[in-house]
């Protein structure tokens, strides 16, 4: 794969004048050129653009206003309408292995956290990025970008596993998850801690998780501008994942938005995403999980309690988008903003997590949404949350593994607006890194051979291309597994029998055509044990004894 941004007039202009006899002592130089980056061209092609990659937190697939919600988000949606919506981006289901893929540009089997931060003693799973992979800090670094995080880092938690080990310049934020937003959630999760650089530090009185991320990552941001360097910024926010604690004027503009309960609001998401040209009509609604009762079997009391848990759900997305407002004005302050994309997803779908109601884990007497109380938003919500697509976080149907996706590039994106169908994952970050920024991907690092990226560049995706992919798209995640080829995806929860989908016809997963299509059942999963056995996937139940010895 070609990872720069060069036109083919350049290189055929430089082989011609290659040949002529005067200069066959320069051609060393002009091999050079050839491999220099875009800039070297001057207006042949556009500068080397910066980068951002903005990523939530369990946020569903409908949670934005452009992409179906009621929550306020009018600056994401301010980006998405002057720049691209991708309606099937995927991750890997759940927070560790998503990261470990959109930073390595691998399957994060690959880059070992298989599960979660937990050592397996298995190559897939030693719950920290490992020396077979770099990330695309690593790798831009020596292509002159200056390159930043903020946020929740979740591959590695011990000291000398942190992002200034894996090629960041700068880095403030929790090396050990989320679970906190207000100071006070310390005494509840007590085993989170911040860091600035290299060092631990005191989480600020008075501090808000979604702002100090956000307004760390403008200040690193301004000071890369000065530097007239391009630079890269990972902004890997904690919201909305639980507990839900929010600002109370945050709250305060969602009070009574639910009221008309869970089953009205997502008939209103799904039309409203039809209308939008996200779905096909034909795609039914994805019937209500088990478990998940009628909004008018509720108790009055019941209503009240759900109702308030979504206001504050719908005030950690706005505080999103709040400081996404602030990023943006800052970019422009800094006259950066036209040459850089910014890309913006989640981790994995909504969580379901605490069941029908959800759970309540903070102090007795607390107060919802403050930091002392810690609650979950539940399966009656994160079903909403995910709208349209069936199941939540930790599956790899599609409500667990889907997510809204805008891409926003002033000088490189020309087709404002405009709404793409094409599946595209997480892991395909790197390698559309490393075409825009012109770095060169290692063989080796410290020693170390690398795995080849697997992920496929999303440039072509920018101008209505096809993005080239030669390999179906993968995944598992705790024995629950799938495997899609074109419109077919094979897919099974842990321990259940394999379920066929075409997606083209049934994105909602309803159809299971297993039984019709046994001949593509059998090549399908011939495939996908295959992709297991090279990625270093387990089944989950060796993954599992390996624990207990």
């Amino acid at each position: 794969m070609n990872h720069r941004l060069l036109r083919s007039s350049n290189i055929a202009s430089i082989a011609k004048a290659a040949l002529h006899p005067i200069l066959l002592g320069a051609f060393p130089l002009l091999l050079a050129l050839i491999h220099a980056s875009p800039q070297a061209f001057g207006q042949a092609t556009p500068a080397r653009p910066n980068i951002i990659v903005i990523m939530a937190d369990d946020m569903g697939y409908s949670d934005l206003g452009c992409f179906g919600s009621e929550i306020q988000t009018p600056h994401l949606d301010a980006l998405a309408r002057d720049g691209l919506r991708l309606t099937q981006f995927y991750n890997t289901g759940r927070c560790c292995p998503t990261r470990a893929a959109l930073l390595t540009g691998l399957y994060q089997h690959q880059a070992g956290i298989g599960h979660m931060v937990g050592d397996d003693k298995l190559p897939g799973y030693r719950g920290k990025l490992n020396e077979q992979s770099v990330t695309i800090a690593q790798v831009l670094k020596p292509a002159g970008y200056t390159n930043l995080m903020t946020g929740k880092w979740h591959v590695g938690s011990a000291q000398g596993h942190w992002p200034l080990d894996r090629g960041f310049d700068r880095y403030f934020g929790t090396p050990s998850g989320g679970g906190v937003y207000f100071k006070e959630a310390l005494t509840i999760r007590t085993n989170v801690f911040f860091v600035e650089g290299d060092r631990r530090i005191d989480f600020p009185e008075g501090g808000y998780v979604t702002d100090m991320f956000s307004d760390r990552a403008i200040e690193y941001v301004k000071d890369a501008a000065a530097q007239s360097k391009p630079f890269f910024l990972y902004l890997s926010h904690i919201a909305p994942h639980w507990p839900l604690q929010a600002k109370p004027l945050d709250i305060e503009k969602y009070k009574g938005k639910y009221d008309a309960g869970y089953d009205a609001i997502r008939e209103a998401r799904h039309a409203k995403q039809v209308e939008m040209g996200l779905l096909d009509k034909q795609w039914k609604l994805s019937g209500p999980p088990s478990g998940m009762k009628p909004w008018a079997q509720q108790s009055a009391e019941k209503k009240k309690d759900l109702a308030h848990r979504m206001e504050i759900y719908a005030a950690q997305i706005d505080s999103i988008d709040q400081n996404i407002g602030k990023l943006v004005a800052a970019l422009k302050e800094a006259k950066v903003f036209d040459n850089t994309l910014i890309l913006f997803f989640s981790d994995n779908g909504c969580s379901a997590e605490g069941g029908p109601g959800g759970f309540s884990r903070g102090k007795p007497g607390a107060a919802s949404g403050t930091g002392l109380s810690y609650d979950s938003a539940g399966l009656e919500w994160a079903t909403v949350c995910n709208t349209p697509l069936r199941r939540h976080k930790t599956t790899v149907h599609e409500g667990g593994i889907a997510s809204p996706f805008i891409a926003h590039w002033p000088k490189g994106i020309t087709r404002k607006g405009a709404i793409d169908h094409q599946p595209a994952h997480v892991m395909d970050i790197m390698a559309t890194c490393l075409e825009l920024s012109g770095a060169d991907y290692p063989k080796t690092a410290g020693g170390h051979a690398i795995y080849p990226v697997e992920g496929s560049s999303l440039v072509p995706l920018l101008s209505g291309k096809p993005v080239e992919r030669s390999q179906p798209l993968c995944w598992e995640h705790e024995g629950n597994q799938a495997i899609r080829e074109g419109a077919w995806k094979l897919v099974r929860a842990h321990g259940q029998p394999w379920e066929l989908y075409n997606l083209a016809e049934d994105r909602t997963e309803l159809n299971n055509l297993a039984a019709n299509e046994a001949t593509r059942v059998a090549d399908m999963k011939a495939k996908y044990e295959a992709w297991m056995k090279r990625v270093n996937a387990l089944p989950w139940g060796e993954v599992q004894r390996a624990r207990r010895r």
